[in-house]
């Protein structure tokens, strides 16, 4: 692991602090067609597992209004990284400690109910991100009108595609200012024109203040929107430093490769 950030940050700046972080799966070895038969077999004993370390003895810290972006091909753990901070993932081995609310955008939509209009899913997402009636009420019109689908406010999300479905989930979790907007592959839905307007929505919530983790395919919108840059390969932090330097050189790596 090579580290070429200054070690001398002021620690009540950190608002994130990855700890020696590792994440272990198991996988199962043989196929289970149901499952009852994996029942079956965990009660005997029968049921055999591979480990899969997606993360291992990973450590950095995000100082407040860093905009960090992780790269890394795929496997490499970036998305794994971005849930343990947000806490949906437990780490098997070390600590991620946050300071501050998150708006994790990591699996847009994950809370619509599909059979609900698009009125009645802002809402309810609005509900689970902690937001009450009352704040998704004032905000309702410029989600709307961010997300482009006005005339689609009475249609079940069942029947939207899946670009909508982003715009939409996007819009509702950028509202208000959070402390830490957890954005993964969220861009790769969807024109360019909304894309541009969601990298002009994150600079917007960079400039009052929220720090930002970015996983993006696109090493072009990674350049575009961070400052600082993770980069993990195999599960392990490879370097961390700055943007325009470490880009340059995963660039020059995997030229040919479609990363742009």
């Amino acid at each position: 692991m090579e580290n070429i950030m200054d070690n001398s940050t002021n620690k009540k700046d950190i608002i994130i602090e990855v700890n020696n972080v590792s994440r272990c799966f198991n996988l199962a070895r043989e196929r289970v067609d149901s499952l009852k038969e994996y029942f079956v077999r965990k009660v005997k004993g029968n049921l055999h597992f591979e480990e899969f370390w997606a993360l291992k003895d990973v450590s950095f810290t995000v100082e407040r209004g860093d905009a960090v972006g992780l790269i890394g091909l795929n496997g490499s753990g970036k998305s794994t990284m971005l849930k343990v901070i947000a806490g949906v993932l437990k780490p098997t081995e070390g600590s991620a400690r946050v300071s501050g609310d998150v708006a994790p955008l990591i699996e847009l939509g994950a809370g619509f109910d599909p059979d609900l209009t698009a009125r009645e899913n802002i809402f309810l997402n609005g509900a689970l991100l902690g937001h009450p009636r009352s704040v998704m009420q004032e905000a309702y019109d410029s989600i709307v009108e961010f997300a482009e689908l006005r005339e689609f406010m009475d249609v079940p999300v069942k029947n939207f595609s899946s670009g909508m479905n982003s715009r939409l989930a996007f819009s509702i979790a950028t509202i208000g200012k959070p402390d830490i907007l957890i954005v993964d592959e969220v861009l790769a839905v969807g024109d360019s024109k909304f894309q541009e307007k969601c990298i002009n929505r994150i600079e917007e919530m960079m400039a009052k203040g929220t720090t930002v983790l970015f996983v993006s395919h696109s090493i072009r919108q990674v350049e575009m929107v961070c400052n600082k840059v993770v980069w993990l390969e195999h599960g392990h932090l490879k370097k961390y430093g700055e943007t325009k330097e470490i880009c340059e050189e995963y660039k020059s790596l995997y030229k040919g490769m479609d990363i742009r």
